[in-house]
């Protein structure tokens, strides 16, 4: 249940100090008598709606995103009900200034424009001590904790403790896109230090001022804190974000089968890539099955879609070394090939046999893959070579360039459009403005994961699933899918409108919740109905009464 206790009456102006019950000028007139309010608000009581209009002007007066992410979070920091109110009637407005591509510079500048706490702090200095010191969160019935290290912010590197930004944002987007309540949220740094040199010699720097730790200090820091969450919060849902490469893939293998735990870069990243694949099968005709992929990048995200692209085709009946010679991957060595030379463990799986090729160019030609997919942090590296060598070969090219934020991506959305002579089907991570080309106006999709994380999440919160399982990801990304109109497909768009997402989250929520119970994943009793109980449980944001 949601803490609903009454403010205290006695406390004046610490209830307009809490983001949490703070109405600002919409407390009533018996409110403000009941709270010793008088005095300390303008005489005028304004509605909800008419907060939000001034919300709306302001933010919209700012004259750069970064100004109004910090307008933003200013409003989150005093008012979370309001704040919450403006994010989900204009999803689509605010969702790039409190994620990407507007957090991605709010990381690489938070050193500089912090301004009050937010999210919760764990370091090295804190090894031993980390139980004791997580009961100084103010909330106790904590349901998802996203965490992150820094290492790999976005495209953006390592920016060690400045990564903050991503968790606050990442929880934002899990209460307006899936209704799980604030204070149920937990964003957490666990802060290593950072090999980042323009931090390390910036004296604003909040994070520890040494280099990275790997190893076994590490390790124990990680352990302690998965423990004490599991046992401060009992069935805490753990996501870890943003973490470097070896320590993504080693965690989540490690933890995922005793801990109720994911890793979005890898399992969400795949899903939402892979709903846009199997949506994009509406617009081609073509079968999943027949499809060839060719990754530009071997990381977290690249390899986390191929896994679930090849768990879809296991699905449909195919073998899964058949299944993994449909997914080749150009790393920074070129063309992942057997007998390259040393692989990482995670990317041995998608080192088939071929002649070795070192430019992804080359590769689009040996290779004729009917779709490429970019996850490597280099902008401009779809070049117009590319895609017209994809176009050449095929008629509707799959075209997906997901590196975040939007000056990351390897093309834009034009390019795309423009160099395939309007037949590219294309997506991206960060959102990009419709092209109009000729008599058509096309809409590009953005395979955001907060199309699926949100959702997955409020279905293993809502059933207590004990453990996350890539099965979850495969259904989330069918569910996805499935929900694209024709309306969208005729612009050109694999993704349901953001406009939408809550009741995306609430349908993947379904699915995920009911593979918990037919799986035995939790000690709950399956209800009638999933999806009223679903709905039942997502928070709305509207002003309680107090007298």
């Amino acid at each position: 249940m949601i803490d609903q206790t009454p403010p205290d009456l006695n406390g004046g102006v610490k209830i307009l100090h809490d983001p949490v019950r703070n109405k600002g000028t919409a407390y009533t007139e018996a409110e403000r008598d009941a709270l010793k309010l008088r005095g300390l608000l303008p005489p005028r009581v304004h509605s909800m709606a008419e907060q939000e209009l001034r919300v709306l002007g302001n933010i919209r007066a700012k004259p750069t995103d970064l100004e109004r992410y910090l307008y933003l979070i200013a409003l989150q920091d005093r008012n979370e009900n309001l704040f919450y109110r403006v994010i989900m009637n204009h999803l689509e407005e605010m969702m790039p200034i409190i994620y990407t591509p507007t957090v991605g510079k709010a990381c690489q500048e938070f050193q500089h424009i912090y301004r009050k706490p937010r999210g919760f702090y764990l370091s090295l200095q804190d090894r031993g001590r980390v139980k004791e010191i997580m009961q100084n969160w103010p909330h106790k019935d904590v349901r998802i904790i996203v965490v992150t290290d820094g290492e790999r912010i976005l495209g953006l590197g390592d920016l060690g403790a400045d990564g903050m930004g991503i968790p606050i944002g990442k929880l934002a987007l899990y209460t307006a896109c899936a209704g799980i309540h604030p204070t149920q949220c937990m964003p957490l740094m666990l802060d290593v230090g950072t090999d980042n040199e323009k931090l390390l010699n910036d004296p604003l720097y909040n994070g520890l001022e040494r280099r990275r730790v790997r190893g076994r200090e590490y390790d124990e820091l990680f352990d302690e804190f998965v423990t004490a969450a599991k046992e401060l919060f009992p069935g805490v849902l753990i996501q870890i974000e943003d973490f470097g490469n070896t320590n993504a893939f080693r965690l989540l293998d490690q933890y995922r089968g005793n801990t109720c735990l994911f890793n979005d870069d890898i399992q969400g990243t795949g899903a939402v890539a892979v709903a846009g694949v199997v949506a994009a099968m509406r617009i081609t005709g073509d079968k999943l099955s027949g499809q060839r992929i060719l990754f530009l990048g071997a990381g977290e995200a690249g390899i986390g879609i191929a896994n679930v692209f090849v768990a879809a085709l296991r699905e449909e009946g195919m073998s899964e070394d058949e299944a993994r010679r449909r997914c080749w991957f150009v790393d920074s060595k070129g063309l992942l090939v057997a007998g390259r030379g040393s692989i990482a463990a995670h990317k041995e799986p998608y080192a088939h046999e071929h002649e070795y090729i070192a430019d992804f160019a080359d590769a689009v030609k040996a290779l004729k893959p009917t779709a490429i997919l970019g996850l490597s942090g280099q902008p401009g590296t779809f070049t117009r070579a590319i895609i017209e060598a994809m176009a050449n070969v095929n008629v509707r090219p799959i075209i997906f360039a997901l590196s975040n934020p939007t000056s990351q991506a390897e093309c834009t959305a034009e390019q795309a459009y423009t160099w395939s002579e309007g037949r590219a089907i294309f997506a991206s991570g960060s959102p990009f403005d419709p092209v109009k080309l000729g008599n058509r106006v096309f809409v590009p999709g953005q395979g955001n994961n907060a199309y699926i994380f949100p959702g997955v999440g409020l279905g293993v919160i809502v059933s207590r699933s004990r453990i996350v399982t890539d099965d979850m990801f495969l259904a989330a990304a069918r569910s996805l899918a499935s929900q694209v109109t024709e309306a969208d497909l005729e612009r050109g768009r694999v993704y349901p409108a953001l406009s939408n997402i809550r009741q995306v989250s609430a349908l993947i929520a379904k699915d995920v919740a009911k593979m918990a119970y037919d799986n035995g994943f939790t000690d709950r009793e399956e209800p009638e109905d999933i999806l009223a109980d679903i709905h039942k449980y997502m928070y709305q944001p509207v002003y309680p009464h107090y007298a």
